[in-house]
C-alpha cells in the first residue's frame, strides 16, 4: 500500500477548497481508497492550495487520479507531490 500526497492548486484565491475537497475525496473514494488527510498550504496573494494524503495500491498507477483531480471545478491542477510505502 502506498500514501500518496496530491497538491490541488484552485482556479482563483475565491475557489471554495471545501467543494474541491468534497469532489476530491468522492474521486478518490469511487477507486476503493480513503482520504487520510487534508490541509491547506498558503501560497501566495491569499491563494491556498489544498493538499490531500490517501491509500493506493501499489500495484496501480496514480496517473489517471491525478488526471481526474486536475479537471475538478475551480481547479487549476493537481499534482502527485509525494508518494511513500505504507509500512504496518
Amino acid at each position: 500500500m502506498l500514501l500518496i500526497q496530491v497538491k490541488i492548486m484552485p482556479a482563483s484565491p475565491q475557489s471554495d477548497l471545501k467543494k474541491v475537497k468534497e469532489s476530491a475525496e468522492r474521486i478518490i473514494s469511487e477507486h476503493g481508497q480513503k482520504l487520510l488527510k487534508d490541509e491547506i498550504q498558503p501560497i501566495a496573494f491569499g491563494l491556498n492550495a489544498l493538499l490531500l494524503i490517501f491509500t493506493w495500491p501499489d500495484n496501480e498507477s496514480p496517473d489517471t487520479l491525478e488526471q481526474e483531480l486536475s479537471e475538478l471545478d475551480d481547479t487549476n491542477s493537481a499534482e502527485i507531490v509525494d508518494v511513500r510505502r505504507a509500512i504496518g
